[in-house]
């Protein structure tokens, strides 16, 4: 009696938390009929499950639209989690998987005071000759990692930096009409790939890695030379890159 007991529980406590998921892959606020369809479970079983959840205070109702939203205690237990996650341990940890599952030497980035930083990176058993160790600022313009906060950052934090970049720089940058489509691209498809973007022979692929708020977190990215890594859409190494960036914002509580 007390292991079926013990298993209704259980079963119990799984059923309430793919009700929670549920409403909060929804934006945090759903409908009775929209969470019985995410769910999958029947509406009285969904409404019985609701209203004990509310009673524990893991979600309100909208009183006029009658919708269910993430309660004050839900909102609590999830600041609590994420002000013990952080990006960059998070990516630190996620790397050397990475780098194994592809063979190729990865870095990790996070926005700092002067640009893109390098955090974290993991050579591979066949390294490549890069100029780039940690703490190294990327440029924005020629670099995917660059290109990927500049399509993510306010633009208030990446032009002064660019417009520096131009004067320093005064030829061999991608025009401002072709940057701005290359941006739109990265921003649709959210990757940035390039062969030999900073050496000669040496290709790389990028991917953000957003927080809970939506806000770009990090900057994850491959690198290996151009005849052993293939840099296109169905590059192995492309959609590696992408799932371990949607992986990394999922842990960070990102539900985009």
């Amino acid at each position: 009696m007390a292991d079926a007991a013990d298993r209704n529980g259980v079963q119990s406590v799984a059923i309430a938390a793919a009700i929670l998921k549920a409403l909060a892959a929804g934006g945090g606020e759903l409908p009775l009929k929209g969470l019985t369809a995410a769910t999958g479970m029947p509406r009285a079983k969904v409404h019985r499950y609701l209203a004990s959840l509310r009673a524990a205070g893991l979600i309100d109702q909208d009183a006029e639209s009658g919708h269910y939203r993430i309660g004050s205690a839900a909102v609590t237990i999830g600041l609590v989690g994420l002000g013990r996650t952080s990006p960059v341990r998070q990516v630190q940890d996620a790397l050397p998987r990475l780098r194994d599952s592809i063979g190729e030497t990865v870095t990790a980035a996070i926005w700092g005071d002067h640009g893109p930083t390098i955090v974290a990176m993991e050579e591979s058993d066949h390294p490549v000759t890069m100029n780039v160790r940690m703490g190294s600022v990327l440029p924005l313009l020629s670099s995917v990692i660059g290109r990927v906060f500049l399509a993510f950052m306010p633009e208030a934090m990446t032009q002064p930096l660019v417009a520096d970049e131009r004067r320093k720089r005064s030829s061999g940058l991608l025009e401002k009409q072709e940057l701005s489509e290359l941006i739109a691209d990265i921003r649709q498809r959210k990757v940035s790939w390039a062969q030999s973007p900073l050496l000669p022979g040496v290709d790389a692929v990028a991917a953000p890695v957003f927080d809970y708020r939506g806000k770009l977190a990090a900057v994850i990215c491959a690198v290996g030379r151009t005849e052993a890594m293939r840099t296109d859409s169905s590059s192995p190494v492309v959609k590696a890159i992408e799932e371990a960036a949607r992986e990394l914002s999922h842990r960070l509580g990102h539900t985009g």
